[in-house]
């Protein structure tokens, strides 16, 4: 296999992540803390490796095969966390190179997932380098479902290769449509900013939280999170971006050029809001019945822990872990279903169960009527034969890995509530998951260092949509 491609294209992330390191840099410079030499010294390190790796390579064609795209996806995600771990190890946090690469995996997968107790007082360097990691990861995420995913056949994204050809003449080019997504990713960064500046945060905290909000990450700069604020208008805020950060960006992208209709018409987007509505309303009643929440403290709360668990944003503005078991378990379901196809979420992702819902459908009727013949629609359109086999290997798969992992996170020690609810958020990049240790007031600071390792492959695995690395541990895929 020619690696030529793979080590050009990792070269010009890590030049990208080396630019973005200076950003940080000046923070801390600018806030007084040492720790700018830290980044400056990580601005070398990575600058000289993604330089060598691009000018080793230069003149290079760049014609990428499905085996070299398998591996360029894998290698981009754990090289990028790789290199992104050493201003969390070589900073005044004095974490361990098992955490540092936690939290570097957490940030670039837009997990949420942290290690690190005592924000409030963290260098600040440190909090915008986790909100930069999470907003690169966050476009990173978007371009890949877009161009890499669908085309190489993974979980019935092939669905979507065939929208986007069907869409060539009114998009632009890849390269162009990649530049316009990132323009519109940028605004809806900035308006967030705006906004939560006007709720009352302080500019750096609006700056940090709008990054970890549109890329749906979840990292604050508060171990309480969004409990820190007393009004409820930076929750609103935030339910409006984590939202927007949950749908399609090429229907922005329609919307801009003034095509509407899309964005409405789109079968996820209405399964996905519909989703929202009733969940939000269901915890809504329960809150106000069964915790004597008053009506508008229920609504809010309940919208906004929803929509941040269905998006796997993982910011929190309640200690959901004391609520009912049917609402906690409502909750673990929206972390594993993720949010819709081409947006900054993970999980498994709205329209593989609105394949399923038509699958099972097709299944009923040929059971009342043998003779007759049905086809599965989506989008009023036939699928095609290969999407609803693809999809319920994936359903298949994701069933497999989480069980795998559970039982291996309690191998480590963790108890039950935490091995299960932990294996969910970081398979689906949730990030908080049940429990005392790792709930929405915890950490996965006290978890085993083997369990850090595990739920760290876990989000690698989830973020890649586990085909695309799983394949790679067949031999046939390394034969010529």
């Amino acid at each position: 296999m020619n690696l030529r491609p793979v080590f050009y294209i990792n070269g010009i992330l890590l030049s990208i992540l080396a630019i973005s390191m200076s950003v940080p840099m000046m923070a801390d410079w600018y806030f007084g803390s040492s720790d700018w030499q830290v980044f400056f010294t990580c601005i070398i390190i990575t600058a000289f490796f993604g330089g060598a790796m691009v000018l080793s390579t230069a003149g290079l064609t760049l014609n990428i095969s499905i085996k070299q795209a398998f591996l360029l996806t894998f290698s981009s995600w754990f090289v990028v966390a790789a290199f992104a771990a050493l201003p969390f190890y070589f900073s005044s946090l004095n974490l361990s190179a098992t955490d540092a690469f936690f939290e570097a995996m957490s940030g670039i997968t837009t997990t949420g997932a942290t290690v690190i107790v005592g924000l409030d007082h963290a260098p600040a360097g440190i909090l915008f380098w986790r909100g930069i990691l999470q907003w690169l990861g966050g476009v990173g995420i978007i371009i890949m479902a877009m161009s890499i995913l669908p085309f190489l056949n993974v979980g019935g994204m092939q669905l979507f290769r065939t929208e986007l050809a069907e869409r060539e003449k009114a998009l632009p080019r890849a390269t162009r449509l990649t530049s316009s997504i990132g323009m519109i990713y940028l605004a809806l960064t900035m308006a967030c900013a705006i906004l939560y500046m006007l709720s009352g945060m302080e500019v750096f905290d609006a700056v940090v939280h709008a990054m970890t909000t549109i890329s749906t990450g979840g990292f604050s700069t508060f171990d309480s999170s969004f409990m820190h604020y007393d009004s409820s208008l930076p929750q609103l805020v935030a339910v409006v971006f984590m939202i927007l950060g949950g749908m399609p960006f090429v229907l922005y992208l329609k919307a801009v050029r003034g095509s509407f209709r899309p964005l409405f018409d789109d079968p996820q987007v209405r399964w996905f809001l519909l989703i929202i509505s009733g969940v939000s309303f269901v915890i809504m009643v329960r809150l106000i019945f069964f915790r004597n929440f008053d009506l508008g403290h229920a609504a809010v709360t309940s919208l906004f822990t929803v929509v941040s668990t269905m998006t796997g944003t993982g910011f929190v503005d309640t200690d959901y872990n004391s609520w009912s078991s049917f609402s906690t378990s409502i909750l673990l379901f929206l972390m594993a279903a993720g949010g819709c196809v081409g947006s900054t979420t993970c999980g498994i992702k709205i329209f593989r169960f609105q394949v399923l819902y038509e699958v099972c459908r097709v299944q009923v009727k040929g059971l009342l009527y043998p003779h007759g013949v049905f086809l599965p629609y989506y989008n009023k359109k036939p699928l095609p034969p290969d999407v609803p086999v693809s999809v319920m290997g994936f359903f298949f798969v994701y069933a497999l890995v989480f069980s795998l992992l559970c039982m291996a996170l309690s191998l480590t020690g963790l108890d039950f509530t935490a091995s299960f609810s932990g294996a969910i958020a970081c398979l689906s990049n949730a990030g908080p998951g049940l429990g005392p240790i790792i709930g929405p007031l915890g950490s996965y600071q006290d978890v085993p260092e083997m369990a850090k390792v595990l739920l760290a492959g876990g989000m690698l695995l989830g973020r890649m949509e586990l085909f695309t690395a799983l394949v790679m541990l067949s031999p046939t895929f390394w034969r010529r």
